[in-house]
């Protein structure tokens, strides 16, 4: 047999072989049908089904970076030691934050379930000053870092009861203050509180609010199983609305109050002015063991009386100025403007500028422990201006 003879047998043999294959059927396994998330549009845009389950979930949040310039006591400085002499320098505030945010929602025979969780990481240095002792070598300096993790809602409701962290009735009802970064150069109110709050909508603009609070912090945290109470009304229209809200202390036994009308004057113009009274006569007690320095959770403001008062004009969809303006009884003053501008959808940025005024600053440059510096300003006036960018999700 010669090479070539060989070689056609080979052929032939493997046609056959493939003849014969083809001849059977071929089977191609069907793929599995894949499970794609649903879509929930019962509660807004950003929800899906989670798989197997009739709860909605959304997950959100935003980026941020500060950048801010001026005095400590516009909330937009810092200072810093030099490295070299000791000498104190101002410098800029810097702050990056990420905030993770969840919400979800599902309907029950008791009413709509619904829970909220909202989570912030921190770095940069701080709002503050700096000190250098050239007697000692010591120093108080400012490095930029982590800071804080904090947990700042975490609640749950069903219908209109909601229990756990949340941030107190006394601000959230009525609104906080203005759309300013700095709101708080003349304060209104603590925040952190875990809650037991029962809301009520009577779905004709009526609208009112009770809330058993725990408090925050030295002065705010609750000493006994009584509750800080806090409650509020509200009546809302196009025009706008008119809101008051009362709460009581009780570490203290003391009441503030707050009432706010928000007027829509235009499609592009909205104004609010905002008034808080508190008794303050517990909390400026010296006999106190734990000394409040004439300010608890909810009159955290200078003296009896405080007022906020600002607007919001709208120059197009993408671009708003925003003005607030705030004074209390103790003569401390702020006011805070800024023009925000939306890049793109989600994509923000922010400039303000803001000014602060201590009323009591001699007196407390002459004996700090004598009054309540709250804004941490070296100065009686203080100017400063804070650029932001957010991205939104």
């Amino acid at each position: 047999m010669n090479i070539k003879s060989l070689l056609l047998g080979s052929a032939a043999a493997l046609i056959a072989v493939s003849g014969a294959r083809a001849a059977d059927a071929v089977t191609v396994a069907e793929p599995e049908p894949a499970e794609y998330v649903k879509i929930c549009d019962v509660y807004g845009s950003g929800y899906f089904y989670i798989p197997g389950t009739e709860t909605c979930l959304r997950i959100g949040g935003y980026v941020r970076y500060d950048i801010g310039i001026g005095d400590v006591g516009s909330f937009d400085g810092a200072k810093s030691v030099d490295h070299q002499d000791g000498d104190v320098h101002s410098t800029f505030f810097k702050h990056a934050r990420f905030t993770l945010k969840t919400w979800t929602g599902q309907e029950t025979e008791l009413g709509t379930l619904k829970t909220y969780t909202e989570t912030r990481f921190n770095f940069g240095n701080n709002n503050r000053g700096a000190s250098f002792n050239p007697v000692t070598g010591g120093y108080v300096d400012n490095p930029a870092g982590n800071k804080n993790v904090s947990l700042n809602f975490a609640w749950i409701q069903l219908g209109g009861l909601r229990v756990g962290k949340d941030e107190s009735a006394f601000d959230t009802f009525i609104g906080y203050a203005g759309n300013v970064i700095q709101d708080t150069l003349v304060p209104y109110g603590d925040f952190d509180t875990n809650v037991v709050q029962y809301y009520f909508d009577a779905g004709n603009g009526f609208s009112a609010v009770i809330s058993l609070e725990e408090g925050a912090g030295t002065v705010g945290t609750i000493d006994s199983y009584v509750p800080h109470i806090v409650g509020g009304v509200k009546y809302t229209q196009g025009w706008g609305a008119i809101t008051g809200v009362v709460a009581y202390d009780s570490n203290y036994e003391e009441v503030a109050g707050k009432v706010r009308l928000d007027v829509n004057v235009t499609n592009e113009l909205s104004l609010f002015g905002m008034f808080g009274y508190g008794s303050d006569d517990n909390l400026n007690d010296p006999t106190n063991v734990i000394d409040a320095r004439g300010r608890g959770f909810y009159k955290i403001w200078g003296g009896n009386w405080a007022f906020w008062a600002g607007g919001t004009y709208k120059f197009n969809e993408k671009t708003s100025f925003n003005l607030q303006v705030s004074g209390d009884q103790d003569k401390n003053y702020g006011v805070a403007a800024n023009v925000a501008y939306d890049i793109v959808p989600g994509f923000t940025v922010t400039a303000e500028v803001d000014y602060d005024h201590f009323g009591k600053f001699d007196q407390w440059n002459a004996d700090p422990t004598s009054t309540v510096n709250f804004t941490g300003a070296d100065k009686k006036n203080s100017v400063g201006g804070l650029l932001r960018f957010q991205r939104s999700f």
